[in-house]
């Protein structure tokens, strides 16, 4: 049995309340007023090249320059006013009102930012629960023997699907009632004045939205319940009884028909609805791939900590090599993905499906091309090698680069529509990302350390305690 330690506890404890105190300052930052947002983005540019809050005010200025010279000609020549004043005011009156629409887009934007910043990191931690249970499954109705060694790490990391299911749900609730502005289409004044989201009313709708969310959620938890419960059940049957395993087969089996579906759904809804306007066939498998070659990379740092702490003697290399050349596979399967909708959209230059991308090249520029070196590039040239692959250090250090990568790859997903050009590593990215590290943490190898390390009782095991290549 693994002992969850207290410096470990401590250690999820610290980071759990400093993300707490770096979401907190990221929120009580965030503007109140358009005055406040446009105040912002000026000192964060140093009084120069503000964006869209400086062409705001140059647009703004302009407009009263040119009232100001109307004035200046009605004195001089009132019948000349007369002609024009009717237009000139007109025009006056459309800049006020297309710089006060700028305003309260901007404030949007910087109200929205802490926001998104929780919303990335509730989404990754779950998103590598969720992948991990995806992978347990596949492996359960593949009946494969290597991975069996392996299957409490992946209970234990499923284990945060509950809680994380929970932050995700009432934070999706929290947006239907319009704490946030992160989903544009859940806005009646923004759908009134436009064509393309009002087509898709019938689907993006809040009733439905949290309707399709919550089936997603409880199936995918309600899996994960029964599939721990055969699993532990099956360690404490009779020799020869193998009724639970065979359960537990049949429900993996027909769970992966259902995840597969919805997991496309949930990120069509939880993700890509954020660009209503756009949409890709590939998402969901892309979503999947990140999904994934992140689970997998977990389940092998977390093995690899506790074979360094004395735990799970009969895990070999072998199956640390299995693993990493399921995150170099999965790695090289996230570049197909991530390749094929890219130069699909670029090549095809439809206007409502490329400005997704030059969105993100152009205001994105760094993390979207560092995530792609971060998530294809660096896994190639480390994994590559069967001899790295067998190498746990080398394990680590490309693992770490590994999650890091695909979380600012959820960045890149989720911030552009969000937040547009006002993005910037801040005190809420920093504390989101920690506290649900933290609680990750905590949740995992608490629920490691609730059941003996090794599945036992699993009529494969001896398979996989003699998996060596």
């Amino acid at each position: 049995m693994y002992t969850f330690t207290q410096r470990l506890k401590i250690i999820t404890y610290v980071l759990m309340g400093l993300g707490l105190i770096g979401l907190t300052i990221g929120f009580l930052s965030a503007p109140s007023t358009v005055a406040e947002a446009q105040a912002m983005v000026a000192d964060a540019h140093g009084g120069h090249g503000g964006g869209h809050g400086d062409e705001h005010a140059t647009d703004h200025s302009d407009a009263e320059a040119h009232a100001a010279m109307i004035h200046s000609t009605y004195d001089d020549d009132h019948g000349h006013a007369d002609d024009h004043a009717g237009d000139h005011a007109k025009d006056s009156t459309h800049a006020d009102d297309h710089g006060d629409a700028h305003g309260e887009h901007l404030l949007h934007q910087l109200q929205n930012k802490p926001w998104a910043a929780l919303y990335v990191a509730a989404f990754f931690f779950f998103m590598i629960a969720l992948g991990t249970l995806a992978f347990y499954a596949i492996q359960r109705a593949a009946q494969a023997g290597w991975p069996i060694l392996l299957y409490r790490v992946m209970e234990g990391i499923t284990a945060y699907l509950v809680p994380g299911s929970i932050i995700i749900y009432v934070f999706l609730v929290l947006t239907g009632l319009h704490a946030n502005h992160l989903f544009v289409w859940m806005d009646a004044e923004t759908v009134a004045h436009d064509e393309i989201i009002q087509g898709k009313v019938g689907y993006l709708n809040v009733p439905f939205f949290l309707l399709r969310a919550a089936i997603y959620l409880i199936g995918w938890n309600l899996y994960r319940y029964l599939s721990r419960r055969f699993s532990l059940a099956q360690d404490n049957a009779l020799v020869g009884d193998i009724r639970n395993h065979k359960l537990n087969f049949r429900i993996s089996a027909g769970f992966l028909v259902f995840f597969f579906v919805t997991e496309s759904m949930m990120s069509w809804d939880w993700i890509m609805s954020l660009d209503p306007h756009w949409f890709s066939t590939l998402f969901g498998w892309y979503v999947l791939a990140s999904m994934l070659v992140t689970a997998v990379t977990v389940i092998a740092l977390i093995t690899i900590y506790l074979k360094s702490k004395g735990y799970l003697p009969k895990v070999n290399h072998s199956h640390l090599h299995d693993l990493a050349k399921f995150m170099f596979g999965f790695s090289v399967f996230w570049t197909y993905l991530w390749f094929s909708q890219f130069m699909l959209i670029w090549y095809s230059n439809i206007p409502e499906e490329v400005t997704y991308f030059l969105t993100r090249i152009d205001d994105y520029n760094l993390p979207f091309f560092g995530m792609i070196a971060m998530n294809f590039l660096f896994p190639l040239l480390i994994l590559m090698s069967s001899d790295y692959k067998r190498s746990n250090w080398i394990i680590v250090m490309a693992g770490i680069v590994i999650v890091l990568g695909h979380y600012i790859d959820i960045y890149n997903m989720i911030m552009p529509a969000t937040v547009g050009d006002q993005w910037f590593i801040g005190w809420a990215e920093i504390g989101g990302f920690l506290f649900f590290a933290g609680l990750f943490m905590f949740v995992v190898f608490r629920a490691i350390s609730k059941a003996p390390l090794e599945a036992g009782g699993d009529p494969y095991v001896g398979e996989s305690e003699r998996f060596v290549y």
